[in-house]
């Protein structure tokens, strides 16, 4: 075990003082008693107000600030600061600018216990847009002292559903036994055994650009065992905040590149391919060319792990 605590809650951010307030206010409203997990906040050299904002809720959560000075996009390395750093035994991670409900973290630690086994747990997102659409709108639909209200609203509305409805209506909600589960595993609002992140070695910090350190990290724990599922009641709302689809699209395909070159391996290979397949029919892919499974590829290939 990695500690004493039962939950580290890992948050990078970088300039964004008003949504990581919101997040923060958010774990100070967790059902989960305050002395069972700790708040590592790794900012990535902001040059806003966020260093003096976060020193105003040492009194009310079990908080930790690390910066490191600004040398580009390095949220990778950041989440990395905070995963040495995590004394819990579960480490979840969050972006700045996400809500959580009152029960997410206690979700996440049911999912953990429950388990026969190490798993990745992925919770709900609501809000979430990919080219900051609809941003108006949501911020008037979220009423930001009551993250659980506005999360019982937009269930019961069906509004501002998780974007990844797409892939739970093709394949569950329990989706570890897909080929390549770790497509889904965005790292805005997840949780990991301590001691399984570190084991297989945390982010990939050569990725510096936008996208894809989440699914790289996710294939490994795939690789080294971890079962994936989603808890709905993990949830959280994503705020809005200022993206651009192309070119965040852009830097992530070079990312793809990148981990087709690392792992070598005919799934990995689809990812450059994005562009042109469907995201979400991947695994359908996978199994219509029948694909080998990529530790069975490189055990054929002599390469093995």
């Amino acid at each position: 075990m990695a500690g004493s605590l039962k939950c580290s809650v890992v948050i990078p951010t970088y300039n964004r003082v008003e949504l990581l307030r919101h997040t923060l206010e958010s774990m100070v409203g967790q059902s989960l008693p305050a002395d069972q997990f700790e708040v590592l906040v790794v900012d990535d050299g902001s040059s806003d107000s966020t260093g003096e904002m976060v020193e105003t809720f040492r009194s009310r959560l079990n908080l930790r600030y690390f910066y490191q000075e600004d040398e580009g996009y390095r949220a990778a390395k950041a989440r990395n600061v905070g995963i040495a750093a995590a004394d819990g035994d579960i480490t979840v991670l969050i972006d700045s600018g996400v809500l959580a409900h009152s029960g997410c973290l206690r979700a996440y630690l049911d999912s953990h216990e429950k388990a026969d086994g190490p798993v990745a747990v992925v919770g709900y997102v609501y809000c979430f847009n990919l080219d900051n659409e609809d941003a108006a709108q949501i911020n008037q639909a979220i009423d930001f002292k009551d993250p659980d209200g506005t999360i019982a609203t937009l269930e019961e509305k069906g509004t501002w559903l998780d974007v990844r409805e797409i892939f739970y209506g093709m394949y569950g909600d329990d989706f570890g036994y897909l080929p390549a589960p770790w497509l889904n595993y965005w790292t805005c609002n997840v949780s990991v055994e301590t001691d399984q992140l570190r084991k297989v070695g945390m982010f990939d910090e050569a990725f510096t650009r936008w996208g894809g350190e989440d699914v790289d990290l996710g294939y490994r724990l795939h690789r080294d065992g971890a079962h994936f599922i989603l808890n709905r009641k993990a949830a959280a709302i994503h705020c809005p905040h200022e993206k651009s689809f192309d070119g965040n699209n852009e830097q992530a395909a070079s990312n793809y590149a990148y981990m087709a070159a690392k792992y070598r391996t005919p799934i990995v290979d689809l990812l450059p391919r994005i562009g042109e397949l469907n995201y979400w029919e991947l695994n359908n892919i996978i199994r219509e060319w029948n694909l080998p499974m990529c530790a069975d590829y490189l055990a054929a290939s002599g390469r093995g792990a």
